[in-house]
C-alpha cells in the first residue's frame, strides 16, 4: 500500500514538472525568442550561402530558406505556444499575397511619384546593368527580409505582445522596435528610426490586423523593397545596383538623403493614410469576432 501512494505521489510530482515546463514555454515571451533565435540561425546560414554564389541558385537557396524559416515559425506555435496558425495557411496564400504585392507597389510608386514631381528624384537608365542578374538579386533580397522580418515582428513578437497587453500596445511596442532595429544602416536618424517606426512599423502591423495573416505583410514588404531597388533607390540606407540611377535633389526631409525613400516624409503621410483605414477594418472585425465567441457557462 505504502509502495502503491508513494509512486502516486512521484507521478503527481513529475506531472507538476512538467505542467511547470510547459507552461514556461507557452509564454508569450519564451516562444516569442525561441522561435526568433531559430529564424534569424536559419537566416545567417543560408546568408552566407547566397553571398557565395549568383543569379538562379542564389534564389533557390532564399527560396529553402523561406520555406524552413516559414516551418520553424509554424513549429514553433504549435509546439511551443499551443496554438493554431491560420495566419499562414496555404488556403489564400496567393491571393494574399498578390493583393499585398498591389498594396506595396501603388504605395511606393505612389511616393516616388510625388517626390518626382516636387523635383527631388529624376531617372535614367542604368544601360551598364545586367537586368536579368538585378532582377534575380532584387527579387532574392527583397524576398528574404520580407519574410524574416515579418516572422519576427509582426507573427511572433506583435502576437505575443498582443496577448500579454492588446493590440495598442502591441503595434506600438512593434512599430518602435522595428524603427529601433534600421538605426545601425548607413545614414540613419533619429528622424529616420522613427519614420520607419511609423511608415513601415505602423503600415506593416495594421497590414496584417487587417488581414490576419503574414502573406498579405509579406507582399506589401517584399514589393517595396524591390521597387526600391529596382529603381537604384537605397533600401533604409542600403544601396544596391538597380535598373535605373536615381539623382537625388532638395531637402533630406522630402527625399530621404543618403537612407533612402524611408527617410522622406511623403511615405510617412501615405504610409498613414493607408494604415488608418486598416486598422479601423481591423477593429470591427475583432468587434464581429468578439459578439460571435461563445459565452462560457
Amino acid at each position: 500500500m505504502k509502495k502503491k501512494v508513494s509512486a502516486n505521489k512521484e507521478s503527481l510530482q513529475n506531472g507538476g514538472k512538467l505542467s511547470a515546463w510547459s507552461t514556461f514555454w507557452r509564454f508569450p515571451i519564451v516562444w516569442t525568442l525561441a522561435g526568433a533565435v531559430g529564424i534569424v540561425v536559419i537566416d545567417t546560414l543560408f546568408r552566407q550561402l547566397t553571398e557565395r554564389v549568383d543569379g538562379v541558385i542564389s534564389l533557390v537557396l532564399t527560396l529553402v530558406m523561406g520555406l524552413l524559416a516559414i516551418l520553424i515559425y509554424k513549429l514553433t506555435l504549435t509546439y511551443l505556444a499551443r496554438r493554431a496558425t491560420p495566419e499562414i495557411a496555404g488556403q489564400r496564400a496567393g491571393i494574399e499575397t498578390l493583393l499585398g504585392v498591389l498594396t506595396g507597389t501603388i504605395f511606393i510608386a505612389g511616393s516616388v511619384f510625388i517626390i518626382m514631381a516636387l523635383g527631388g528624384y529624376s531617372f535614367q537608365w542604368a544601360s551598364s546593368a545586367n537586368a536579368g542578374s538585378v532582377l534575380l538579386s532584387t527579387i532574392g533580397a527583397a524576398l528574404g527580409a520580407a519574410i524574416v522580418e515579418e516572422l519576427i515582428f509582426r507573427g511572433l513578437m506583435l502576437q505575443a505582445i498582443d496577448k500579454l497587453g492588446g493590440t495598442p500596445l502591441a503595434l506600438a511596442i512593434t512599430s518602435l522596435f522595428f524603427g529601433v532595429a534600421h538605426l545601425g544602416n548607413a545614414g540613419a536618424t533619429l528622424w529616420s528610426g522613427f519614420a520607419i517606426a511609423l511608415e513601415a512599423g505602423v503600415l506593416l502591423g495594421a497590414a496584417f490586423l487587417w488581414r490576419r495573416n503574414l502573406w498579405f505583410a509579406m507582399g506589401l514588404h517584399f514589393s517595396w523593397n524591390a521597387i526600391e531597388e529596382l529603381l537604384g533607390i537605397p533600401v533604409s540606407g542600403h544601396s544596391s545596383a538597380g535598373l535605373f540611377t536615381v539623382e537625388v535633389n532638395g531637402a533630406a526631409l522630402l527625399t530621404g538623403g543618403h537612407f533612402g525613400l524611408e527617410g522622406s516624409i511623403v511615405p510617412v503621410v501615405i504610409s498613414l493614410l493607408i494604415s488608418i483605414p486598416m486598422l479601423i477594418g481591423a477593429a470591427r472585425y475583432r468587434r464581429v469576432e468578439a459578439r460571435n465567441l461563445p459565452v462560457s457557462k
